[in-house]
């Protein structure tokens, strides 16, 4: 990652923290390695109940490991991941980590180009996920209702109708965190959700997730220091695979060790 200086010379408002809750996500002295590279080493992490959190770092911090940790993709060689304080994310799949309420959101948007975007949500909220299936299936009411409900909050009722492949890019970004939250995640991991967006939709991705935090715990991964700036209630900073920092946006910025690695000093 490019250093941006203006990390740590923009004028911060007032750190937002929110009360101390139960934690969400518990990862415990995380080792994970692949063939003699280790991606993240003693990684501990605790993420609140309605907590949004910023993860941070220079490529090959560790960051998509940690996300794919959560999610069952990468299993550590040693550590434990806990979520809601009970559940062994280490002993589950990906799918079965999905079920429990962990939703993902990639960096580059994954939608269905050829279908709607009602039916691209519609897709994301069925048990049977093969697709035709899920397209003949009838919706409930209470369905339908979150479906209009999403298709509001995401500034997409006007494109219902249209393929989401004719989408743009930031419309894309927006249709994906929908399918996500058709499915009332408790836990949403976020990769990079401004990239490639401009700059009024950036703008709302920042209010939405600030409308979303509350109700749903989120887990950013950006590189949008500007966007950190407006979002985070607290910013964990990743380094060789490690925490390097934790604390509000202004505590990091003052970190002398945050300066050295972003700044290289």
């Amino acid at each position: 990652m490019q250093p941006d200086e203006g990390l740590f010379t923009r004028q911060q408002p007032s750190d937002r923290y929110r009360e101390q809750t139960d934690p969400v996500l518990q990862l415990e002295n995380i080792n994970v390695s692949f063939e003699g590279f280790q991606a993240l080493t003693n990684l501990s992490l605790q993420i609140g109940v309605g907590e949004l959190r910023c993860v941070i770092g220079p490529n090959g911090a560790g960051k998509t490991t940690l996300m794919d940790v959560i999610t069952g993709k990468t299993r550590p060689q040693s550590g434990r991941a806990l979520y809601d304080q009970s559940v062994d994310l280490t002993a589950l799949d990906p799918i079965a980590i999905a079920r429990k309420g962990i939703g993902r959101k990639f960096q580059k948007p994954t939608v269905f180009e050829a279908l709607t975007v009602a039916e691209n949500l519609e897709l994301a909220l069925k048990n049977d996920k093969s697709v035709w299936a899920s397209l003949q299936a009838k919706l409930s009411g209470e369905q339908q209702d979150r479906i209009a409900e999403v298709l509001q909050l995401l500034r997409l009722e006007g494109e219902r109708a249209r393929r989401a492949g004719l989408l743009s890019h930031g419309q894309k970004q927006f249709l994906e965190i929908g399918m996500l939250l058709v499915q009332e995640p408790h836990l949403l991991l976020l990769d990079e959700p401004a990239a490639g967006m401009t700059d009024a939709e950036t703008e709302y991705t920042a209010e939405l997730f600030r409308q979303l935090s509350g109700k749903h715990s989120l887990m950013v991964v950006e590189h949008d220091m500007g966007f950190v700036e407006t979002i985070a209630d607290r910013v964990t900073v990743l380094h060789q695979g490690q925490v390097l920092a934790e604390g509000s946006l202004r505590d990091v910025q003052a970190n002398e060790q945050v300066i050295e690695v972003y700044l290289g000093r």
